[in-house]
């Protein structure tokens, strides 16, 4: 196993010159999640660190000291002596991003859109722990059963790009696109616009979508929900990742002049009243840290070291990078892509560093590597570590609940509303 956290520790071990020369973007990454409990809410050290936490951001808690002190060999027994004493009682999710050190323990392992299935599924387990950021672990809570209690190992696990589209925001910009729009739909029963908020938001937006006629995607069926959305509306407001909804309205032979960029900090969103008019797709000025760390040099270094290299990218990356891969998907895209290759293959592949390394171990016959050549993996999903699963699971043993993530009942009946069609929405 070529374990991300491993290697981090060795580069930063003999660092030369500056992080990048390292290999690293930044030698913080050594350090212990618990090193940031405490102080000003932050993303951790990773790509989004120079993103500006909100104030709000959910902090966590300082863990006791046996679990911060404990050796891997020791946190491992307690993990496992954990799921075997909870038995069916528990479901441990862990999403493709997570270092190997976490998804070793995941019933199952998946993307965005899988998991929301996987916790959909489960009806047997009380305790649904969730290896993944925040904003999934909502989605599950709304999704599961009533008596089911989700759990997020380390409070801290958030999404900056998640955190880049906020309610307010939204339901201001919403007003405005109203007073542009109207509310009256056109001759073939069509709404002025209809919202459609990427999974990587908050609860509350999945309920603002739910509420005002839209739906929740992931990049799996990202295709298939804004075919759904236009059947329905004349226009789409995407949240919060412009190049989502960018590349994938693209795709679907949209003009880039008919998507305009909606800035929540300007009048309009920085556009005129005519531009709003002739656009079908209004993209919110969000972001992935990771996938933003992709560019168009690294794809032709890559061509040039390794001629007949196949490039796959998500498609959170710049709409530059999508065109100039040779494809690009979800990650469970990238990954039936990679298993579907009967011939020994190069893969530079654009997207967060764990999946990669961990498709790099599983088809040696491949040459498999990050289109990235700095190890800069997602801050959040760093953020869970075995010390905070055992912390959560012994709790568990012990009769009492720690880190359990509810979403509120209105939000809750609002947002599933909106999760159950993209569910049906399938790609």
């Amino acid at each position: 196993m070529t374990s991300v956290n491993n290697t981090i520790a060795q580069l930063t071990l003999t660092p030369v010159g500056d992080t990048a020369d390292s290999g690293v973007c930044t030698s913080d990454q050594v350090k212990s999640p618990w090193d940031l409990d405490t102080g000003l809410p932050s993303y951790g050290p990773g790509s989004s660190m120079d993103d500006v936490a909100p104030e709000d951001t959910p902090q966590q808690g300082v863990i006791p000291e046996k679990y911060r002190t404990a050796d891997d060999a020791e946190l491992d027994e307690r993990i496992r002596a954990a799921q075997e004493t909870l038995g069916e009682r528990l479901v441990v999710l862990g999403h493709f991003y997570q270092r190997d050190e976490v998804v070793q323990y995941a019933d199952f392992i998946g993307d965005s859109f899988q998991l929301a299935n996987q916790a959909l599924n489960r009806e047997e387990a009380e305790y649904i722990v969730f290896c993944g950021v925040h904003f999934m672990a909502e989605t599950a809570d709304i999704l599961s059963k009533d008596a089911q209690k989700v759990i997020l190992p380390n409070l801290a696990a958030g999404c900056s790009m998640a955190d880049m589209a906020d309610e307010s925001s939204v339901e201001e910009c919403w007003e405005q696109l109203e007073e542009i729009y109207g509310t009256e739909a056109d001759s073939e029963g069509r709404v002025p616009v209809i919202p459609v908020t990427y999974m990587n938001s908050s609860a509350a937006l999945k309920a603002f979508v739910g509420r005002n006629g839209g739906i929740v995607c992931t990049s799996s069926n990202a295709t298939t929900v804004l075919e759904w959305a236009f059947e329905r509306g004349q226009r789409v407001l995407f949240f919060p990742d412009q190049h989502l909804g960018r590349n994938t309205a693209k795709a679907l032979g949209i003009d880039l002049e008919q998507m305009p960029l909606w800035s929540p900090a300007k009048p309009l969103g920085g556009n005129t009243p005519e531009a709003l008019q002739n656009a079908k797709v209004l993209l919110w000025h969000g972001f992935c840290s990771v996938h933003r760390r992709f560019n168009t040099g690294q794809i032709d270094k890559a061509r040039a070291e390794y001629p007949g290299v196949n490039v796959i990218v998500h498609p959170e990356c710049p709409m530059e990078v999508v065109d100039a891969a040779d494809s690009a998907g979800s990650t469970d895209f990238i990954q039936k892509a990679v298993a579907a290759a009967t011939e020994p293959t190069t893969f530079a592949i654009g997207t967060e560093i764990n999946m990669v390394n961990r498709l790099a171990d599983q088809y040696p016959q491949h040459t498999i590597f990050c289109l990235d050549p700095v190890i800069c993996p997602c801050s959040t999903m760093y953020r869970i570590h075995p010390g905070y699963i055992a912390w959560v699971l012994e709790e568990l043993v012990a009769g009492r609940v720690v880190n359990q993530i509810s979403v509120p009942a209105t939000d809750a009946a609002n947002a599933r509303v909106a999760l159950e069609r993209m569910l049906a929405a399938k790609p």
